[in-house]
């Protein structure tokens, strides 16, 4: 059994998943680069090992450094989180050959499923739909010309390695093609050292909508419904809900069996999500699996009961499934909303500073997942998310009004947040109304940002925004948060004195 958990990331998840540790009972060691020294799942962990300075290569990405601390601290697990090591099939190998669990499906899965040409191959084979385009890497521009005349225009190039939106270009014209691939091919190279792209049809008035997996070591495999999550700016989620407005039962039926079949093509184990577009007329194709925990997972949470990090760990105890398919009813509607420190009015230009103030709020139905507090800084070296706001309410209509007055209870100060912005898209028509695609912010933009030219603010004392720092830097001081010495430096909590001795 799985009694002691490293938790090879950092921020919010990592927090996420130090609190299921600790309701399982299982002991949580995090990780933290030098300016996460005191971020908040560094201060909840139950053990704690500096890993390196604030660039991720120099950190968070060092595999032998963390399954040595892994080994050293008498972890039995790595939980990858999602981001960082979470989809990598190297790494995932190298945890299982020091003898350690890996929170996640098995390497072949990893690797099978993150090559998009096949996956596509793959998932085909199983019977599930593709977006039409081209079965190869693109080597030759006249194929991919000729292929892209066939599906017709507009196409999208992709990168055959990678995701959120790196590496990626929609071209309207044949004449746009040739360097359309080449900048896609040099992004790509860049960003996953992979320069492989390849064509397919770019669909237009797009839904994106995912489902959530779960299967276990058994053959058991069920999904548990669909996420929305089309409101995105250059392919990055920004708004996400479940259900979707846009689902029928017969659709959600016909989606759900296909996504069984994806997963068990590739033997899966594990939470997961299989990511579709739906066209206007509701026909579907597979656009890729997520062989990890989502960001946006806390919304299925919500309508099913289920604590997806739970079952996680469960299945990686070598647990069965608890639930049958037809047991997975949603209850209600949930809407999640990220929040990062970045000045829409700006093209979403990060705000690098210091939080001063931070007042989150709460009340029935309401939930942040976050991995920051008042007097931490949002640098450069990690992605600006603070965290995700998700209400939960019995109908849309009351999860919208319920994101509403949760957004407007929110006060953040000494950096710009996308608070205000994503109020202005829950009040948007289309959005309210149920009536959107993938474009919605691309078409809308303008309209949706002259709704209101001021971020939501509200003035709260500085001496609730910032108790907690000023708690935590309170206990670091009268040595309630020491540093043991051993070979690597470890944080610890009064009351969790389970270290390693120097």
């Amino acid at each position: 059994m799985i009694r002691k958990i490293l938790i090879a990331n950092r921020g919010e998840i990592a927090h996420r998943i130090i609190r299921a540790c600790h309701e399982m009972e299982i002991e949580a060691v995090a990780v933290y680069s030098t300016p996460d020294r005191l971020a908040p799942h560094v201060l909840y962990a139950d053990e704690a090992y500096h890993i390196g300075e604030a660039p991720s290569t120099q950190s968070y990405l060092k595999q032998e450094t963390l399954i040595d601390i892994a080994k050293d601290a008498g972890c039995d697990a790595v939980h990858p989180g999602y981001g960082f090591l979470a989809e990598n099939a190297e790494f995932a190998q190298k945890v299982q050959d020091a003898n350690l669990i890996f929170i996640g499906p098995n390497p072949d899965s990893i690797a099978s499923m993150g090559d998009k040409i096949a996956a596509r191959k793959k998932v085909s084979a199983a019977g599930v739909p593709i977006v039409p385009g081209l079965e190869e890497p693109v080597e030759d521009v006249q194929v991919a010309a000729d292929v892209a005349r066939d599906i017709g225009f507009p196409v999208l190039i992709k990168a055959v390695g990678g995701g959120g939106g790196k590496g990626m270009r929609i071209v309207h014209e044949e004449g746009e093609l040739e360097k359309s691939i080449q900048s896609a091919t040099t992004e790509a190279k860049n960003a996953f050292g992979d320069p492989r792209v390849y064509v397919e049809k770019y669909l237009e008035e797009p839904h994106h909508i995912e489902f959530q997996i779960l299967a276990d070591q058994h053959g058991n495999v069920i999904h548990l419904n669909e996420r929305e999550c089309s409101v995105q700016r250059r392919y990055q989620k920004i708004i996400e809900e479940s259900p979707s407005p846009f689902m029928t039962s017969e659709l959600r039926e016909e989606m759900g069996k296909a996504v069984v079949e994806v997963a068990k093509a590739c033997d899966y184990v594990g939470a997961g999500t299989v990511e579709c577009l739906v066209d206007k007329y509701r026909n579907f194709y597979f656009l890729e699996m997520n062989t990890r925990l989502q960001v946006e997972h806390p919304v299925t949470e919500q309508v099913t009961g289920i604590d997806l990090v739970k079952a996680q760990i469960d299945v990686a105890n070598g647990k069965e499934l608890p639930w049958m398919q037809d047991e997975i009813i949603a209850q209600g509607h949930a809407i999640e909303c990220r929040v990062y420190a970045e000045d829409a009015h700006q093209n979403f230009a990060p705000s690098i500073g210091t939080i001063t103030d931070m007042h989150v709020p709460d009340g029935f139905g309401v939930r942040f997942d976050g991995g920051i507090y008042a007097g931490l800084p949002i640098t450069t070296h990690y992605d600006p998310m603070i965290g995700k706001l998700v209400c939960w309410g019995n109908s849309r209509e009351e999860a919208i009004r319920r994101s509403l007055r949760a957004l407007e209870e929110f006060a953040i100060t000494g950096v710009k947040t996308s608070l205000g912005f994503c109020a202005n898209v829950l009040r948007f028509e289309k959005f309210a109304n149920g009536k959107y695609d993938t474009h919605i912010l691309e078409d809308h933009m303008e309209e949706i940002l002259s709704q209101s030219k001021d971020e939501i603010q509200f003035d709260v004392p500085a001496s609730v925004a910032s108790t907690l720092f000023a708690h935590e830097q309170g206990n670091s001081n009268n040595g309630n948060l020491r540093r043991e010495e051993s070979k690597r430096s470890g944080w610890k909590i009064t009351g969790r004195e389970r270290g390693m001795q120097g």
